[in-house]
């Protein structure tokens, strides 16, 4: 979409000319899907229950032994073209034991190979914890959905099963703001992701400006899909979705990168409103539509089992494991064989888009054959 001017080399600094999770660039380069993400699931611990969450279902109190991470290594070794790592969770570093001998080395690895890194994290534990990840980490990512504690409270631990006293949630939420403003200011790249439902299609202005006030140098905004744990939530319109990132576009600060991903809107919608806001994400300084990785560019690797998936939160079943096969090897199984990826397969250069995700089409496209439309120009 929009990219801005900048005197920074694009193949080693992050920013909006250079996002190296979106697959567009790869696709564009090598005329075909590559694998050059991968994301590891290294803990099913938390210390929330988010109603929100993809993967509330994985999560447990006592976790099994892990794969050992030299065969991760020498399966990171073996993907030819890898750009980005992703470390994700549960909470990644809920344990000190596995930030100091799992994800130091991880990330340290991918410093040392020239690839980029990115943690997802709730930034609610102590700030020496994350203080060690300075040296290495690309991207600390968050979600923030909230404009108080008492949204924190309410969100944060609506599956808990068990009460959750005001106060705690408060101290949590007050040390995830405090460990933002502080890790940014030692400068770290902190990016706070927002989701778009139907607690937050209304306040996404609110946030944003909160998100602004503790240091973070992207705001990511992404719809929430009712998938897994959180299939029970109610589901956002089209309508509604697009007033949102109107809305939010109207209010936000134009010298923050905004990125916009699974995004349900697409070049080729017959629809005038909807085209209009595609032109204006296209026109907007700061602003990036990212093309979802996952399935395209990106796999996940469960750190206990071995298992790959083509997303975090398994909807879709295992179709390899790094016990047996490598990561390129999985991926292209996937790709050239799986009939689900043959249904949202497609690609408009014209449009930079590489079409909808499985989500996307299952929530809103059921019936609908991207591979036989076209972009439309207004």
């Amino acid at each position: 979409m929009s990219i801005a001017n900048f005197p920074l080399d694009p193949q080693n600094v992050i920013h909006p000319g250079n996002d190296p999770w979106d697959p567009i660039a790869s696709l564009r380069q090598h005329g075909r899907h590559v694998l050059t993400s991968v994301e590891m699931t290294i803990t099913n611990l938390c210390n929330m229950r988010c109603e929100h969450c993809a993967v509330g279902d994985s999560l447990v109190m006592v976790e099994p032994e892990q794969i050992p991470l030299s065969l991760v290594l020498k399966r990171l070794d073996e993907v030819e073209h890898l750009k980005t790592i992703s470390i994700t969770g549960g909470e990644p570093t809920f344990r000190k034991q596995t930030v100091d001998e799992k994800i130091i080395p991880l990330l340290r690895y991918a410093k040392e190979r020239g690839i980029k890194s990115q943690i997802n994290s709730n930034l609610t534990l102590d700030y020496e914890r994350y203080e060690k990840l300075l040296p290495y980490l690309d991207v600390m990512h968050i979600s923030f959905n909230y404009t108080s504690a008492d949204d924190f409270h309410e969100i944060g631990f609506a599956r808990s099963g068990h009460s959750v006293k005001r106060e705690v949630a408060e101290r949590m939420y007050e040390t995830m703001m405090e460990n933002s403003i502080r890790l940014s200011q030692a400068g770290m790249f902190v990016s706070a992701e927002t989701m778009i439902n139907y607690r937050t299609y209304r306040k996404l202005p609110e946030i944003h400006r909160m998100i602004l006030e503790m240091g973070c140098k992207r705001h990511e905004v992404h719809p929430m899909y009712a998938a897994d744990f959180a299939e029970g939530l109610p589901l956002l319109s089209l309508e509604d979705i697009c007033m949102s990132v109107e809305s939010l576009l109207d209010a936000r600060d134009p010298d923050t990168w905004m990125l916009f991903g699974t995004l349900p809107f697409f070049a080729c919608s017959p629809s005038e409103t909807e085209q209009k806001l595609i032109q204006r994400l296209r026109d907007e300084p700061m602003v990036t539509v990212r093309n979802d990785p996952d399935g395209r560019n990106r796999v996940n690797v469960n750190m206990f089992t071995g298992e790959v998936f083509v997303t975090d939160f398994a909807a879709i079943p295992s179709f390899g494991n790094v016990d047996t096969e490598s990561l390129d090897q999985i991926f292209n199984k996937w790709l050239h064989t799986h009939p689900l990826n043959k249904t949202v397969n497609c690609y408009c250069d014209a449009a930079g888009c590489c079409g909808p995700n499985l989500l996307v089409k299952d929530m809103y496209y059921k019936d609908i054959d991207f591979k036989s439309r076209s972009a439309i120009t207004l």
